[in-house]
């Protein structure tokens, strides 16, 4: 389960939530039946700890949330994704280490 320090994105509110961040935006593309989105679900959870208002950390359910998924060509999950500016500067497909999504988030800054 996510931390409350999570955000959920959804294709409702992904323009404001993430095009129009003013702050970086990392964003895990999984799906409740995927077992290596549950094994970083933890990493997401302390990213999002350590980030604070730095910049936004979130999660968005590829099976409730299709469309935004579908324009961005996400095919494999876990996807995670970070976008400045409202584009995308970073996609790392798969597991990554901590420290990986910590220096794509540091480079957007």
């Amino acid at each position: 389960m996510a931390s409350e320090a999570v955000l959920t994105f959804s294709d409702d509110t992904w323009e404001q939530d993430v095009l129009q961040s003013d702050v970086p935006v990392l964003v895990d593309f999984w799906a409740e039946w995927c077992q290596p989105c549950k094994m970083l679900g933890p990493t997401i959870d302390e990213l999002a700890a350590d980030y604070g208002e730095r910049a936004k950390i979130g999660k968005m359910n590829i099976d409730d949330h299709r469309q935004v998924a579908a324009q961005l060509g996400v095919q494999s999950i876990p996807t995670v994704m970070i976008f400045k500016g409202g584009e995308m500067v970073k996609n790392m497909v798969g597991i990554n280490p901590k420290q990986a999504y910590a220096a794509a988030i540091d480079e957007a800054m």
